[in-house]
């Protein structure tokens, strides 16, 4: 873990380096702020519930997210210090841990940036704090989930955009696969178990549950797994290029 945590924290040092992690971060916020006080018309529901907060999470990362992984490999590819990277003492797997964790923990800080949002809700009602608290945690977990198979995608190409673009694709199919219109088009076409099949692999059928307050272990297991399939498929891919 020593070679991982040394890769995690010049990598998350590194964000903050450069006005890309600043800008990020504002942005997220805003748009954060957005959704809940704008769209989702907190203040004018008369309800203390961070609802109209995390409903927007998954929209949200789908986009923001892969414009955080795109450059975990692609840029290394395309500068050549891949080839840097891996004369050092460290193996693939760690380089993989210590990448995706800098780039997890650097959400994480975008995250913590809402918390004023929470303050707001508290001061005028009596939110269900456990919920809010459930959700916080299931929408670090969607973002890990987000960023390692935007790590993946990553490892494939030099084009930092490509990547952008497939990562988007890839993360809207997790998101869409579980909404009604789309089970609903394919309980036309598919066995009912093959679809309901389908549908448990959303993104938005486990982190609904989550929200609602309710931390069940097949949620977080699944966010998890999901975690760890992508980043296993991303040291493939990078032992694939690299024999190349």
């Amino acid at each position: 873990m020593k070679h991982t945590m040394t890769l995690f924290k010049r990598e998350l040092s590194g964000y903050f380096q450069t006005p890309v992690a600043y800008v990020f971060i504002v942005i997220f916020l805003l748009l954060s702020g957005f959704f809940t006080f704008q769209v989702g018309r907190l203040f004018e529901a008369g309800q203390a519930s961070l609802d109209s907060f995390f409903t927007w999470h998954p929209w949200l990362y789908l986009f923001l997210i892969p414009a955080i992984s795109m450059r975990l490999w692609a840029e290394e590819r395309r500068s050549g210090t891949i080839e840097l990277l891996m004369t050092l003492p460290i193996t693939m797997s760690q380089a993989i841990l210590g990448k995706f964790l800098a780039a997890w923990a650097f959400t994480g800080i975008a995250l913590l940036g809402t918390f004023p949002i929470w303050i707001t809700v508290y001061n005028l009602g009596s939110p269900d704090n456990g919920a809010i608290l459930a959700s916080y945690l299931g929408s670090f977990l969607m973002a890990g989930s987000f960023l390692a198979i935007g790590s993946a995608v990553s490892g494939i190409t030099k084009n930092q955009v490509i990547a952008f673009v497939i990562s988007v694709v890839l993360c809207l199919v997790f998101l869409l696969i579980g909404l009604p219109p789309v089970t609903g088009w394919m309980q036309g076409i598919l066995p009912a178990f093959l679809v309901d099949t389908i549908a448990s692999f959303s993104f938005f059928t486990h982190f609904d549950t989550i929200q609602r307050g309710l931390l069940q272990a097949t949620d977080l297991v699944f966010f998890g797994s999901t975690i760890v399939f992508f980043l296993f498929l991303n040291g493939l891919i990078l032992e694939a290029r690299k024999a190349q």
